[in-house]
């Protein structure tokens, strides 16, 4: 692919964001809201536990929706209507609240990946760790680490907006950018998320899955001696429910964070000439689809979970009904 191929694409991409960003946050704030909402009633189905996690979820792809989707990349597309963001210094406190958000939205992921590896592969750790105060635990310490692990953003970024969707978005300073100090940074930060996030999820769902395959062929065969070939199992139908959502929500969060995760490292590598060719327009996907993933999940719940959808169907017929009498 040529030069001007690419930098066609790259444009072409650029007026895509200025209608996608703003619908996408359209869509995402409310989507999360209404999930939270939704979970929080307790009325799906699920255990304490996993709605603990579940809304813990939401709730960062939320906060990764206002503070980066709106507050970060609607002002860079529309950079010339955001020009009073040059004046606003509160970039570095900006990056610190984005990175943590993020990173709660990968982290909460992974926990409750293994909740849900421990809840099915280890019954003998299941009653002591999958339950609701232990997901609490588990919940604050990642946020109050994450929140930890980022405060350096706020001593390497400067106060003023860049208003650029490079690798950074907040300006800083050239001799910064190419130290070896910044570079251990920055490439340890994304190697923490969503590196080795991805390791872990697939990890624990390996294990899973090898556990209830074996598990299911134990049982298979015991059912079949003590009740024929034919006979259904409705314990191996609920676990194969029960995994259903796990791996579509780990999936689904793998493969939208790839390309960003891919982009980043090798930019990275770039700055330190380490060089290695990737269109720009890639990291722009990368950043697209990243975003995207904040949205999903309220999707993936009312697909794999038909009491969600239940109550999602009440929660919209209410207040119709509501207007219904008004009107009457």
């Amino acid at each position: 692919m040529d030069f001007l191929t690419k930098l066609k694409i790259l444009w072409a991409l650029y007026d895509v964001q200025t209608i996608y960003f703003p619908v996408l946050a359209a869509f995402g704030v409310p989507v999360n809201v209404v999930t939270i909402a939704i979970l929080s009633r307790g009325k799906c189905g699920l255990s304490k536990c996993v709605t603990r996690y579940l809304v813990a979820m939401a709730l960062a792809d939320l906060l990764v929706v206002i503070i980066d989707l709106v507050l970060r990349q609607i002002p860079i597309v529309y950079r010339e209507q955001f020009i009073f963001f040059r004046n606003v210094a509160l970039c570095n406190v900006h990056a610190v609240f984005l990175y943590a958000a993020t990173d709660c939205s990968v982290w909460f992921t992974v926990t409750f990946t293994l909740d849900r590896c421990v809840a099915i592969c280890c019954q003998n750790l299941k009653s002591k760790y999958c339950t609701a105060k232990t997901a609490d635990v588990v919940l604050g310490t990642v946020t109050v680490v994450s929140l930890l692990k980022n405060i350096f953003w706020y001593f390497l970024y400067t106060t003023e907006y860049w208003l650029s969707n490079s690798s950074w978005f907040c300006r800083v300073d050239f001799s910064v950018t190419r130290s070896m100090a910044w570079a251990v940074v920055e490439l340890m930060h994304y190697i923490l998320t969503p590196f080795i996030p991805f390791v872990l999820i697939l990890l624990f769902n390996a294990l899973t899955v090898r556990y209830i395959l074996m598990a299911s062929k134990a049982r298979s065969r015991l059912r079949n001696q003590s009740h024929g070939a034919s006979a259904s199992d409705p314990e191996i139908e609920n676990r194969r429910k029960s995994i259903m959502l796990l791996f579509i929500i780990s999936g689904n969060f793998i493969f939208l964070w790839v390309v960003f995760m891919v982009c980043s490292i090798l930019k990275r590598l770039d700055y330190l000439r380490y060089s290695v060719p990737m269109p720009m327009f890639l990291r722009e996907i990368g950043f697209m689809l990243q975003l995207l993933s904040c949205c999903t999940n309220t999707f993936i719940y009312a697909v794999t979970q038909r009491k969600f959808r239940e109550e999602f169907l009440l929660g919209v017929k209410r207040p119709l009904k509501m207007m219904a009498k008004l009107v009457h």
